[in-house]
C-alpha cells in the first residue's frame, strides 16, 4: 500500500516523460492486485487484525526505490498457498516492468 503512495509521489516529482508514465503504470496497477491478494488471504485466514503500512522510503531515486522494495518482499513471511504465490509473483512482475520503464529514456 504504501508503493502506491511513494510511486505517486515519484510520478509528480520527475522530470521524465518515460519515469512519469511508468510511475503511472505501476500505482494504478499495484492496487487492484493488493486487493485481490488481502481478499484472498483473508478468503481462507480471516480478517485482518490490523494493517501495517510499512515502513518510509529510503531512496529518493525510484529505481533504487523498487529494487529495495523487492527485497522486502523476498524477506516477508508469506503464506505458501499457490493462488497467493500467484498473484505474488503478478506483484513481483509489475515491479519488474516498472523497473525495466524506469530504464528507458
Amino acid at each position: 500500500m504504501n508503493s502506491r503512495s511513494q510511486s505517486h509521489a515519484f510520478h509528480l516529482t520527475t522530470k521524465s516523460f518515460a519515469e512519469h508514465k511508468a510511475l503511472q503504470a505501476y500505482y494504478e496497477g499495484i492496487v487492484p492486485l493488493l486487493d485481490s491478494y488481502a481478499e484472498a488471504y483473508m478468503g481462507k485466514y480471516g480478517r485482518f487484525r490490523k494493517i501495517i503500512l510499512g515502513r518510509k522510503a529510503i531512496a529518493k531515486n525510484p529505481t533504487v526505490y523498487f529494487r529495495n522494495l523487492l527485497k522486502y518482499i523476498r524477506s516477508m513471511r508469506l503464506p505458501n498457498d499457490t493462488y497467493l504465490r500467484n498473484i505474488q509473483d503478478e506483484i513481483v512482475a509489475l515491479i519488474r516492468s516498472t523497473l525495466y520503464m524506469l530504464s528507458l529514456k
